[in-house]
């Protein structure tokens, strides 16, 4: 089974897709879980500063604005790939914003529109602005787009502690001091537990 599937945004090579090109097929509409993990849609490479997002009514990805203006991160850039899982959906009910679960697949960049399917390793338990916005972290299935390479979550807390670090603290000041509440870590049965919850074909 082929680890990794590539959308290409106009079938362009990754260096030369851009966010507003239309995909070929819906991603949205894909299944959260793989034979091997879950599958997860790449909005924002990583190491990039600007805010992209998918929109699922053009099937397009564009730009996120904020007051008229497009948003780019006035901070570090993106320790990893950001994403969401597509067949997912956090319900405004549930005290989530009604989009998929989001998911930082750590690897190098991953051009935009990429599908990978990757592993989750642990749980980033987040509020954000009295909203619950968990994050999946995982890294690649396919072992040669790996960068580093925890067995689990204790493996990746006591091997990659420092990374871990970094990605809670990204995560609470990157858009702004007080935006963001640490709510805790989960493993990675908490993370698929998360992802089973908010499994459209669930619910």
């Amino acid at each position: 089974m082929k680890k990794v599937l590539w959308i290409c945004l106009t079938l362009l090579t990754a260096c030369q897709a851009g966010p507003e090109d239309r995909l070929p097929d819906n991603p949205a509409a894909l299944p959260a879980f793989t034979d091997s993990g879950v599958n997860a849609v790449v909005e924002i490479p990583a190491g990039t500063n600007r805010k992209i997002e998918y929109d699922k009514g053009s099937n397009t990805f564009a730009p996120d604005k904020r007051d008229g203006k497009e948003r780019v991160v006035d901070f570090l850039p993106y320790p990893g790939n950001y994403g969401f899982i597509p067949g997912t959906k956090v319900n405004a009910t549930s005290g989530g914003d009604g989009d998929a679960l989001d998911i930082l697949v750590i690897s190098e960049a991953l051009p935009t529109g990429s599908l990978v399917e990757a592993i989750p390793i642990a749980l980033l338990r987040l509020r954000d602005e009295g909203q619950q916005d968990d994050k999946v972290i995982a890294i690649p299935a396919d072992s040669s787009l790996q960068v580093i390479a925890p067995k689990d979550y204790l493996d990746f807390s006591l091997r990659y502690d420092g990374a871990k670090l970094i990605i809670e603290n990204w995560f609470l000041y990157y858009d702004g001091l007080g935006t963001a509440t640490f709510k805790g870590w989960g493993d990675e049965k908490a993370a698929r537990r998360a992802i089973e919850a908010r499994s459209t074909s669930a619910q």
